[in-house]
Parts: structure tokens; sequence; C-alpha cells
């Protein structure tokens, strides 16, 4: 009997607050802002050259991230679940032409000097970049959807970045016009919104250990998805610097 209490004790579902402190822990261990890329974005020694590139790159994950999103929905059987959720895809499709987070990214990449036909050619994306993204909607179309819904869980740390990329924009970066940072002001309302949702979710649908486990793999598995992006980008980076060139 005491060996049987143990071995339920054991597969107890965390609490609330210690499945949270897991969840926080990934992030805080494995979230993209601690990339050297990024480390050097918030430091301003990015050349323009650079932030082009990046910003291009990035873009191919911003336009797939309605496509993650509609995944899940198509994996979803829950009526209310799929009428909130639905608000993301519009929050980067947008209600009409010239609106949502798409279309902001695409006027960053303008601000940055770069005609936004380069970031909507797929030729221009690193095969890393596309690697990595292509993954992620993989893995929302593939996997239950309460654990591709924990993977989008990264939002939890996007408010903090993006206050710190905003920042160092204004201060390292003036020669971006402000409507080029539009996406970013956008994210540090969105995010904390979305986040609290997919806590929610996840809380409620991930009530074993096992659920619990495979939602803080899932939300690891999205840092790696963002960090290779980043390893992809640093080392096209490097062979700009060695080039001596500025790319185009």
């Amino acid at each position: 009997m005491i060996q049987a209490d143990v071995i339920a004790a054991v597969d107890a579902p965390w609490s609330h607050e210690e499945f949270l402190e897991r969840l926080r822990a990934v992030g805080n261990k494995r979230y993209h802002d601690k990339h050297p890329f990024h480390l050097r974005m918030n430091a301003g020694t990015l050349t323009q050259s650079q932030l082009q590139l990046w910003a291009v790159n990035r873009f191919y994950y911003q336009r797939c991230i309605p496509l993650k999103d509609a995944a899940i929905l198509s994996n979803c059987p829950e009526t209310e679940v799929r009428r909130q959720w639905r608000s993301r895809i519009v929050d980067h499709d947008g209600e009409r032409e010239g609106e949502g987070g798409i279309e902001a990214w695409l006027r960053l990449v303008e601000a940055v000097g770069v005609p936004r036909e380069r970031a909507l050619d797929v030729n221009s994306v690193l095969p890393g970049v596309r690697f990595a993204v292509d993954a992620y909607v993989t893995f929302a179309r593939t996997q239950p959807w309460i654990i591709a819904v924990a993977s989008s869980l990264t939002e939890l740390f996007a408010p903090n970045l993006m206050s710190k990329r905003i920042a160092a924009f204004e201060e390292f970066y003036p020669w971006v016009e402000s409507e080029g940072l539009r996406y970013f002001r956008s994210r540090l309302t969105q995010a904390p919104r979305d986040s609290d949702h997919a806590l929610e979710l996840v809380y409620a649908r991930c009530n074993t250990r096992a659920l619990q486990s495979e939602a803080v793999a899932a939300l690891a598995f999205k840092c790696d998805v963002l960090w290779v992006q980043l390893d992809a980008i640093e080392d096209a980076c490097r062979a700009l610097d060695q080039q001596g060139t500025v790319g185009d």
C-alpha cells in the first residue's frame, strides 16, 4: 500500500503553480531573447544589412503563424475554443488588406530599407529558417491540439523581448521609422492576452502528469524553433561580414 501511494504521488499532476514554474523555467533557459544575435541587436551593434537579413527571414515565420493557428483550429473539436482562437488569425491576417501583423512586419521590412517584394519571395528565405518554421507548422498540424496550444506559450516571454527591442531600435537604429516598429508595439498587448488564454486552456486540458510533461516539451520545441532561426541568420551574417559587402 505504501509503495502504491508513492507511485501515485509521483504520477500526480503538478499544481498550477508548479506547472507554470516548469513552463517558465523552459523560457528562462531557452527563449531566444538570450541568443547572441538578439544580444547584439539590443546592444546596437548590428549593421543595416544584418537587420535587413533578419527582417526578411523572420517574415517567413510571421506569414506562417496563421497557418499554425489554422492547423490548431482544424484539430480542435471545441466550438468555444475555436471561436476564441481564431482571433489570432485575424490579428496577423487583418480583417482587410493593409491591416494585421503580417502587414505590420512588411512595413518593418520597408523601414529597414528592403522592398516588401523581397520578403514575399520565399526564395529569399534561408534554408535553416524555412526548415525550422515548416517544422513548427507540421508540429501544430500533427500534434494533439492542446499540445500545439502549449507550444505557443513562448508568448509568456514576448512582452519583455518586445520592450527591449523597441528601446534598442529607438536608441541605436533611429534611422528605422517609427511606423516600422508597429508590430512590436502591438505585441505588448496581444501577447499577454493570448498567453493568458492559452494558459487557461493548458491548465484545464493538461490534467495529468503525462500531458503536463508533453506541454513542457512542446514549449521547449518551440523555443528550439525560434533559436534555430536565429542560428541560421547569425551564420548568414558572419558570411556577410567575411565578404565585406552589403547583401541585397
